[in-house]
């Protein structure tokens, strides 16, 4: 297995290419920042063209992969999974509106300086726009279910392969580029500088928003279970600073459960259940940080944070999207972006903007994302009363591996 280190993470070619572009913003000429911002356009439409696939190729197969696990066990986890997501958004949103009036945010961003207008153009359509990908997601993910297609069913989990192929491949490669180009705008234009610190202060405040949401998620747990929430999250600590280095669910996931198998009150059924699923549907640090992120940079770009409806419609729909977001650094921008361009309106500074400043704090909202399955895995398991040596159940009996 290749080795990742810092300096070939996606963190540290993020950073890389936010540096570079301002420094090349700051010194090039005329001629030479249009060019750029051609492949600035060029690159965010192919972005802008790939999300509907990315809808098709991620709701569809976790619709059609419920029938795997039917049962209200399940509904009942991913209720939870969803309430946890809008609950921390909306939390993030409260806190947004308290908060970021006194950032003291300029919203000049264009500076001194204007970039000309570009007199080649190359518009890279999406292959439907985004509702309509999402549409088409749900009512093909459902017909499969009810007419019980194989075909389908295998088509789709092919097509779930590919596209997260194209995210990996393409997406994730050519991002630290896009952002570069952007940055080389805005420092052209005169204001990134004065911006840069804001970046940096919002960071610190959604890290300190994701403990208070863990804190809350296992207080719910204890009351839930009648148990000490402590005999679960005491174990986490290895799982979070997995997180924090992988930037990946999937990839924190064995580490998790070795920790979840440590707790004493977690039915074992329901842990072996729950924390494999919740790794890839409870994403509520991430939301909670989209939510303040967007906030942020909709006053920096366009001088106002969005009103109350567009939000309130927006949090909704982001809880649906974070439950197939792809499995990738920043996988729910991404798999949002859609949502960030057609509700909140954002343009293709802004989505670049949101794709930065996401994917550098993303290690801390996976972190927080795996924590709180812990907490998921506890309120189920008192939901459905299975805590062991309780209510009947057999007390638990810690196998040599959980004794590790």
């Amino acid at each position: 297995m290749k080795r990742t280190t810092f300096f070939n993470s996606l963190v540290f070619r993020l950073i890389l290419g936010i540096l570079v572009g301002i420094v090349v913003g700051l010194i090039v000429p005329e001629r030479a920042i249009v060019f750029i911002m051609n492949i600035k356009t060029i690159l965010g439409d192919f972005i802008g063209y790939i999300v509907p696939l990315i809808i098709l190729g991620f709701i569809t197969p976790a619709i059609i992969s419920l029938k795997n696990n039917a049962g209200k066990i399940l509904s009942v986890t991913l209720a939870i999974c969803y309430i946890s997501s809008v609950g921390a958004a909306t939390m993030s949103y409260i806190a947004g509106t308290i908060i970021i009036p006194f950032l003291n945010i300029n919203s000049d961003v264009a500076g001194t300086r204007e970039i000309p207008e570009s007199i080649f153009a190359l518009s890279i359509d999406p292959i439907m726009p985004v509702m309509t990908a999402l549409i088409t997601a749900v009512l093909i993910g459902l017909a499969v279910i009810w007419t019980g297609s194989e075909t389908w069913e295998h088509i789709m989990d092919e097509f779930n392969r590919i596209v997260l192929a194209i995210v990996n491949k393409v997406v994730i490669t050519i991002l630290p580029f896009y952002i570069a180009t952007t940055f080389a705008g805005l420092a052209y234009e005169g204001g990134i500088l004065y911006q840069l610190p804001i970046f940096f202060k919002i960071i610190l405040i959604v890290i300190v928003g994701h403990f208070i949401w863990m804190t809350l998620l296992y207080t719910l747990g204890g009351i839930f279970s009648k148990t000490n929430p402590k005999e679960v999250f005491k174990h986490y600590a290895p799982a979070y600073f997995t997180a924090v280095g992988t930037m990946s669910s999937a990839a924190t996931l064995s580490v998790a459960l070795r920790c979840a198998r440590k707790s004493k009150t977690l039915d074992p059924q329901i842990r072996d259940f729950a924390i494999p699923l919740c790794s890839n549907t409870h994403l509520c640090g991430s939301v909670l940080t989209e939510v303040f992120f967007v906030m942020t940079v909709s006053q920096i770009l366009y001088g106002k944070i969005p009103d109350f409806s567009t939000m309130l419609t927006f949090i909704l729909l982001l809880g649906i999207f974070a439950i197939a977001a792809p499995g990738v650094p920043g996988g729910t921008v991404v798999a949002s972006l859609g949502l960030i361009t057609s509700v909140l309106g954002f343009d293709n500074t802004g989505t670049a903007l949101m794709l930065s400043i996401f994917a550098l704090q993303d290690s801390f909202g996976t972190a927080c994302n795996v924590t709180g399955d812990g907490a998921i895995a506890l309120m189920v398991t008192g939901l459905f009363k299975r805590v062991p040596g309780r209510d009947g159940n057999p007390p638990f009996v810690a196998t040599p591996e959980e004794e590790q």
